[in-house]
């Protein structure tokens, strides 16, 4: 916690480092930051060393609020007024920024800017990796929405894609066009800021006859706690819920509002998975602090049957089913806030995306026939110590640990490619970073990567990839777009 007494006490590691910086230097970064009531959002979290960067900060709160890093204070912002930093960060390592009102650092607008060291000059336009198959690739947009987050597809069904918007909406994509009437709208029950938000959904996999799927969002009560929801379509039609259907499957109780996971996905078991951050990423609790605890579903994977039981049923086979202290509906554990994961519905391999705290992401296997990982956060941050002090049994590590690059910042894990019309990708799995928007096409055999490309294609704001009932995959941004990953 950084002390605050009209102002802000910084450690002393940092003085020196802040400084005007021409807009035109090269290798310059903008970052927009956004503050809410009681959050900060940023456009990227980390930048390399050495470079000019500039701070575009606008208060999108309801009270005042300024922005401090690395001994440089914005002014005191009113409601809708913005305010430039320019700062140079000559050192490696991590620095701090918070809100100097008095509390706000407390309630959450505080976090972490990460400082990389910067790659060697280019004696000419850097160009990413060629993507080693034979065949390119496109995006065609499908249409703009308010923060998609996940593109999915009841089973059997080829005429319909469903879009999740983060706000509480679930838009359909029929035929091609864009369907006037949501899905679902339940914006007014979700709690949403820069994390928070209608996160996943999944359909049954009998919804051709059922008419169920299940939602995963953070209500708005406590920190935003969570709520694994079922519901039905509408009997007349099956592109609209019933909202008087929902039925509460599972709530777990946040300690703060962010690191949520929000992934669900039916196996070919027949049973939900689910994926949960550890519920704090320091703002009350010690980082991890939830993580490698087996009494609660933090920082977790886990696997429930929500079509039998009261109100759900427990898999046999769980690993920690009968292991007293622990909750029977765990998979895995030791995870940080895996956002997304994917479970190969042809091998039965699930790869998970674990966000890093602020220098390393990392990709996590849960291969085909196994369960009960433990992945190793707060010990580790990828394959690098973190907390000497955690305790962690047996860790697993990750099948790619990713130390930061410039502009890297939260990776996003997504999907094993089948798509019939991209032979070359068969089986590959696809991931991005959410700042970068870089998307990678790597191979996964004997539970290690093998090779790594780049796909070749860049989105902005990345924020999840879907694939609909023909196989075809898709990537969301946060800006608005979706896209459609087509052969050239």
């Amino acid at each position: 916690m950084l002390a605050l007494a009209g102002g802000i006490a910084l450690a002393l590691s940092l003085a020196g480092e802040a400084g005007d910086a021409p807009a035109a230097a090269p290798n310059a970064v903008t970052i927009r930051v956004v503050a809410k009531d009681f959050s900060f959002t940023l456009s990227r979290r980390s930048v390399p060393k050495g470079a000019p960067v500039t701070f575009l900060v606008r208060n999108a709160g309801a009270v005042v609020h300024d922005f401090v890093i690395a001994g440089r204070r914005t002014r005191p912002l009113r409601p809708g007024q913005t305010a430039t930093l320019r700062v140079r960060f000559t050192k490696k390592g991590q620095r701090r920024y918070v809100c100097s009102v008095p509390g706000h650092a407390r309630l959450g607008m505080k976090g972490v800017l990460g400082v990389a060291t910067a790659p060697p000059p280019a004696t000419k336009p850097a160009t990413p990796p060629p993507l080693v198959v034979s065949d390119s690739v496109r995006l065609t947009k499908i249409g703009d929405f308010d923060r998609p987050v996940l593109v999915t597809a009841p089973p059997g069904d080829t005429r319909d894609v469903f879009v999740v918007e983060q706000p509480g909406r679930i838009r359909v994509v029929h035929d091609g066009e864009l369907v006037a009437q949501p899905f679902l709208d339940i914006r007014d029950e979700v709690f949403i800021t820069n994390e928070p938000g209608l996160l996943s959904l999944a359909f049954a996999p009998d919804w051709a006859t059922s008419r169920l799927a299940y939602v995963f969002y953070n209500q708005r009560k406590g920190n935003g706690d969570t709520r694994l929801a079922e519901l039905r379509s509408v009997d007349a039609n099956p592109l609209v819920a019933d909202t008087g259907s929902l039925r509460t499957v599972l709530e777990i109780v946040k300690p703060w509002e962010n690191h949520n996971g929000g992934m669900l996905q039916f196996g070919p078991d027949g049973d939900l998975y689910l994926s949960t951050g550890d519920g704090d990423s320091g703002v009350k609790n010690k980082p991890g602090a939830f993580a490698q605890t087996l009494d609660d579903l933090l920082g977790s994977i886990i696997r429930i049957d929500p079509r039998h039981g009261s109100p759900y049923a427990i898999p046999a086979g769980n690993p920690f089913l009968g292991v007293a202290g622990a909750r029977p509906e765990l998979w895995a554990y030791g995870l940080r806030n895996p956002w997304r994961f994917w479970l190969d519905p042809e091998t039965g391999d699930m790869v998970i995306g674990d966000v890093g705290y602020g220098s390393r992401e990392e990709l996590d296997l849960i291969p085909s026939g196994t369960s009960g990982q433990n992945f190793g956060w707060p010990c580790f941050e990828g394959t690098a110590p973190f907390d000497g002090t955690a305790a962690c049994v047996d860790p697993v590590a990750p099948i790619l640990d990713l130390p930061h690059g410039p502009g890297d910042c939260s990776i996003i894990a997504g999907v094993v490619v089948h798509d019939p019309r991209l032979p070359a990708l068969a089986g590959r799995f696809l991931f991005g970073d959410y700042c970068t928007g870089v998307v990678e096409a790597d191979q996964i055999e004997g539970g290690q990567v093998v090779d790594r490309d780049s796909l070749g294609v860049i989105v902005p704001e990345l924020s999840s990839f879907g694939v609909d009932a023909l196989g075809r995959v898709y990537l969301t941004s946060t800006a608005g777009p979706v896209y459609r990953l087509d052969p050239a």
